[in-house]
């Protein structure tokens, strides 16, 4: 096994005073033969943000962010998790279930880089 991808379901959150869109479809990418210490979270549209695979496990159990303060992460409540982006065209927060976050974090530790 190789590239590990797995869709989960997020809530972009907003300070808009629209109706929420629900939840949307993002990617989660671990490819250990790129490197096997990072992974990526690919949100609608264009976005894509690579960042540590442990700051995301250490997140799920406490407050954690980048070195940069790029991304953050965040336990909310027993079953959802909190992530935001920052970038220079602003901030992004997604709102994650746990369980999808756990599963995803198995598979990685399960995946081996391909032997050439």
């Amino acid at each position: 096994m190789s590239v590990v991808e797995q869709y989960a379901r997020a809530h972009i959150v907003t300070d808009e005073d629209e109706d929420d869109p629900g939840a949307v479809p993002v990617m989660l990418t671990y490819d250990p033969d790129t490197d096997p210490w990072s992974i990526r979270v690919g949100l609608p549209g264009p976005q894509e943000w690579t960042f540590s695979r442990a700051l995301l496990e250490e997140g799920l159990r406490a407050p954690a962010e980048s070195g940069d303060g790029d991304v953050r992460v965040w336990p909310c409540g027993r079953v959802q998790a909190v992530v935001e982006f920052h970038s220079p065209q602003g901030v992004e927060v997604v709102q994650f279930d746990v369980k999808a976050l756990m599963r995803f974090l198995r598979r990685t530790y399960t995946a081996e880089p391909v032997r050439s």
